[in-house]
């Protein structure tokens, strides 16, 4: 089970860290990541990192600015949102699945295999 956290009310330019708990360790081949939605479009990937290693994938409307991290001994994986625009505004979702960082991107449009999970949204306001 996935629980995200730390949405809110922040300015152009400014710095927000989302949080994304999980209820038992991930397994080393888990990869968990971050996705964004707003009222009308398609849920959009944003980042996601392999639990074992470390690897990253970004998409490329955040690399740069967004930083995906983890914490193992809080079973907590981080997206630090710096310099976030008005477009950065959405509901945010935090995911896992058995795979790469890079392949979890798929789930924005639809399931990668039968072990994707998905936490509840995180809203993030940015206002210019």
């Amino acid at each position: 089970q996935l629980q995200a956290s730390g949405g809110g009310l922040v300015q152009a330019g400014g710095s927000l860290r989302l949080s994304c708990a999980a209820s038992r360790r991930p397994f080393s081949s888990t990869a968990i990541g971050w996705f964004r939605q707003t009222p009308g479009e398609e849920r959009a990937f944003v980042a996601a990192l392999n639990w074992g290693d470390g690897r990253t994938y970004y998409a490329d409307s955040v690399k740069g600015r967004f930083t995906i991290s983890k914490d193992s001994a809080k079973n907590t994986v981080y997206l630090q949102m710096n310099s976030p625009k008005p477009a950065d505004t959405a509901v945010y979702y935090c995911a896992s699945a058995v795979g790469s960082p890079r392949a979890m991107a798929v789930m924005a449009t639809r399931p990668l295999n039968g072990k994707d999970n998905w936490g509840k949204g995180t809203l993030v306001t940015v206002s210019s």
